[in-house]
């Protein structure tokens, strides 16, 4: 696996061929610089995760004619990807989610892939979406969109099988049964069309 972005032309990590980690996007290309940053830009501990930081001669000098759209994203030569990372003891980067994607739930970070996989994983699902919404307690809550392959699979179903594997923030707070999820033409679920499409529906009423 390798991993890039346009704003990189557009290589910045590569999997070793003699030494690949599964499930990892790899180590970074020669002449290359990462690190990986909390909200502040501060460096955060080795396994924990942040947000993707990159370095080297491939990032982009700016947006055309767009300096504010480049101040949000460049620092000191340092390009925020946008998305959240770890780094495991020998260097190896592993994508957790998108940083816009993420859910914050009583100040805990929830990442959506995260809660997607342990839903997917459960027999009666066909697909799955997870994204945040504003509680009306504050804040924000966990939202599941899920496509049933069993039509009798019930929401509390699902929430006892997120309960198993994940913390209780993290169990989707709302389940909502779908024919079908919006999607990108390569097939990708669309989670910000289904967040302004929730939204929407929740003005309406």
């Amino acid at each position: 696996d390798l991993y890039g972005l346009t704003e990189t032309s557009p290589v910045v990590t590569l999997n070793p061929f003699h030494r690949p980690k599964l499930g990892s996007i790899g180590v970074p290309v020669p002449g290359t610089d990462v690190r990986i940053v909390d909200d502040n830009w501060m460096d955060v501990p080795p396994g924990q995760p942040g947000e993707l930081l990159v370095k080297g001669p491939q990032v982009m000098q700016g947006y055309w004619q767009r300096p504010d759209e480049t101040a949000k994203v460049l620092r000191d030569g340092w390009l925020a990807t946008g998305d959240i990372a770890t780094m495991d003891e020998d260097g190896y980067l592993f994508i957790v989610d998108r940083k816009k994607d993420m859910i914050v739930v009583s100040g805990f970070n929830v990442y959506p892939n995260e809660v997607e996989e342990v839903i997917a994983s459960h027999p009666g699902v066909k697909e799955v979406a997870v994204i945040g919404l504003p509680d009306e307690m504050g804040g924000e809550s966990v939202h599941a969109y899920v496509v049933r392959k069993d039509p009798s699979l019930g929401a509390e179903e699902i929430r006892q099988h997120c309960k198993r594997v994940l913390t209780n923030y993290k169990v989707p707070k709302y389940v909502h049964f779908r024919d079908e999820l919006p999607k990108s033409n390569v097939g990708k679920v669309i989670r910000k069309d289904l967040r302004d499409e929730a939204l929407r529906e929740r003005a309406s009423s």
